[in-house]
């Protein structure tokens, strides 16, 4: 089975954000057609279920790939910004399951770090996580640990 980590697209920056909830900040113009892509990008892969973050940006992000799959889009705040350590439990509690997470850019990289170091997990020597990237983690046979990870970049 497979894990599947997906940053949410682009959302333009905390900075030029008027919102006065970050959590309310959504996709701009390329981040949703960054998800589009997405989209095509996942549509071969075996995905049963999608998770993602309570955030705007990443509602928006998963709910198209969620649509593709026939699946119903669940909003769990352990993806939310923030500690790592709920996502790492959930992930770890669903290594048998095709599972795609749509989360950030540290809850992301917490729990890559956490499979390179627990389960040596080997992400290359510059592990990335771009807006729209995807991380595909897949198990060893005995669903114990997490044993090979592939980076597909950003669409475009």
């Amino acid at each position: 089975m497979t894990l599947y980590l997906v940053r949410h697209a682009q959302a333009g920056s905390r900075s030029s954000w008027s919102g006065s909830d970050d959590k309310l900040r959504p996709l701009t113009l390329e981040g949703r057609h960054q998800t589009a892509e997405l989209v095509g990008v996942l549509e071969n892969m075996p995905i049963d279920r999608v998770l993602t973050s309570p955030y705007k940006r990443c509602v928006e992000t998963a709910a198209p790939i969620a649509a593709r799959f026939g699946v119903r889009l669940e909003v769990h705040e352990a993806l939310a910004e923030g500690p790592f350590i709920e996502a790492l439990s959930m992930a770890r509690g669903l290594i048998d399951e095709n599972v795609l997470f749509c989360s950030h850019g540290d809850i992301i990289p917490g729990l890559l770090d956490s499979f390179a170091t627990a389960d040596q997990l080997d992400l290359g020597s510059h592990p990335r996580c771009q807006k729209a990237s995807v991380w595909i983690c897949e198990p060893d046979a005995e669903h114990e640990r997490f044993c090979r990870a592939t980076y597909l970049p950003p669409p475009r």
